[in-house]
């Protein structure tokens, strides 16, 4: 950073680090881009982002920077505090249309009724039956703890493992390998985890709830 950039990819958390110690100028910033913004200003970052992109903005100005903000899923609120940083003039390209429900015409949906103490049992056996022994499950949990006792769960036969927000990065590309190879059928991951994940070999998917 120090001898200049054209792009620079962060976390809130770090970049408002960098400029608060002075390693960092975003006075002359011409794009900014937001990922999962629904996510980024959801999960407390808004106030973050708002600090960092302060130095760069002036209101009305027609010089402030282009903003692109990217997100699977845009409610109303998203837009209301998009507003803030795009000009009035601004477009929403939506790939989905209008229709709120669109999943691949190729993929089959089940919804299984179960006692919670039934779950991993029933897991297991869904896996069994979906993606045998020689198939590749994702399983999605809530939070750590589950996915923690899910992946070791006996009712699970194959190999498994877990990926959450408590594993170090280093480990976490390991684990994601070991799965693309096939060095282990199952992997149960948290939602948070899990985005932006692309392993196209993958034969089921199981949400162990119903995403809230």
């Amino acid at each position: 950073m120090r001898s200049g950039i054209d792009i620079l990819v962060g976390t809130p958390g770090r970049i408002k680090d960098h400029l608060q110690s002075g390693k960092l100028d975003l006075t002359k910033v011409k794009h900014v881009v937001l990922d999962e913004v629904d996510q980024m200003l959801d999960m407390g970052f808004a106030e973050q982002v708002e600090d960092i992109l302060r130095v760069a903005y002036k209101k009305d100005s027609e010089d402030n920077p282009q903003t692109l903000l990217f997100s699977a899923t845009c409610p109303h609120w998203v837009y209301d505090v998009a507003k803030k940083y795009m000009k009035s003039r601004y477009e929403q390209i939506d790939l989905i249309g209008k229709r709120t429900q669109k999943a691949a015409t190729t993929v089959e949906h089940l919804a299984i009724e179960c006692h919670w103490s039934q779950r991993a049992a029933v897991i297991g056996d869904v896996i069994q039956v979906y993606s045998g022994s020689h198939g590749r499950t994702i399983v999605f949990c809530e939070t750590k703890k589950e996915a923690n006792e899910l992946a070791m769960n006996a009712s699970i036969k194959q190999d498994c493992q877990s990926l959450h927000g408590d594993i170090p990065q280093k480990q976490r590309e390991i684990t994601l390998k070991g799965f693309r190879n096939g060095t282990f059928k199952v992997l149960v991951a948290t939602n948070v985890a899990a985005r932006g994940l692309d392993i196209p070999e993958v034969d089921l998917v199981v949400q162990s709830s119903p995403p809230k």
